[in-house]
């Protein structure tokens, strides 16, 4: 196997390093700004070194990873020489792998291999890892090479062109980022009616939970629950009316994603055309 080595050793790096050589992969060489930070990853794989510098990472390795936050991934890329028998790959969702194009101009192949997770701690990171879908940017030979690392992490993947990326990442953040921010939203509901945030949490998770199983198991659109599936103009009504007594700030957001909810339900088949209507009009009224 290709001899792996990683610049930056942070939750995405760790999390990487330590599954790829679980897999067997040999990890050989780490460096990060934190001196400290690349010791103790280094201590956790068998035969992998903690080095002063990145241009050792890349002496030292075959195909390099570089895991550090995106605004300096091409800053960092652009200091080392690279050369033609070895690969270089980012990890960033957001960015093409266009932006090694220093390594590519001395002969580096590049590539891009993101992890379609969510990575809050480094141990969470490590444990979040299988299963994970990565998408996948390069050209061949090192295309098949990232393919097999997704499928020995026990993932699947995707490719993607430098094009889809943009587009690619905004999809996440919706389906991660801002799942926690509407979940902050309805928690924070409840201490309207004296229910401590934390509390509040823990009693949506089975709903959460609930909500994610349904939508594994049964799918987009019927998994879809709730007023707007059924049609409950009532009840919509009744939102809109508290929450601009309680918690006006909220209103517009509830509005906008009940508009987005409505060709989910009419997907359904539990409303018609004259019902989605009829909720559009409502939750475009300003209460």
């Amino acid at each position: 196997m290709l001899k792996l080595g990683f610049i930056g050793a942070g939750t995405v790096g760790t999390a990487l390093s330590v599954r790829l050589s679980d897999k067997g992969y040999p990890v050989v060489a780490v460096s990060s700004r934190g001196r400290n930070s690349a010791k103790n990853l280094a201590q956790t794989i068998t035969g992998c070194c903690a080095v002063n510098n990145n241009q050792e990472v890349a002496d030292a390795a075959e195909l390099i990873f570089i895991t550090t936050p995106d605004d300096i991934i091409a800053s960092v890329a652009s200091k080392i020489q690279w050369h033609a028998e070895q690969s270089v790959v980012h990890c960033s969702g957001a960015l093409s792998a266009d932006i090694l194009e220093s390594a590519k101009k001395l002969g580096a192949q590049v590539g891009a291999f993101h992890p379609l997770q969510t990575f809050a701690s480094i141990k969470q990171a490590v444990e979040n890892v299988p299963g994970s879908t990565f998408a996948l940017e390069a050209e061949e030979p090192l295309l098949n090479t990232l393919k097999e690392m997704a499928i020995a992490l026990d993932g699947h993947w995707i490719e993607l062109t430098a094009g889809d990326k943009v587009v690619y990442h905004a999809a996440a953040v919706i389906a991660c980022n801002y799942m926690v921010t509407l979940v902050k939203l309805a928690t924070d509901l409840w201490q309207t009616f004296a229910i401590p945030s934390h509390q509040a949490t823990q009693a949506m998770l089975p709903l959460l939970q609930g909500t994610i199983n349904n939508i594994g198991t049964i799918g987009i659109p019927q998994c879809l629950t709730g007023p707007i599936a059924r049609g409950d103009t009532g009840t919509i009504k009744k939102h809109l009316d508290v929450l601009q007594r309680v918690a006006p700030t909220v209103l517009s957001t509830y509005q906008e994603l009940g508009r987005q909810t409505i060709p989910i339900a009419l997907a359904k088949g539990r409303i018609n055309q004259q019902k989605a209507e009829e909720l559009e009009a409502i939750l475009k009224e300003v209460v």
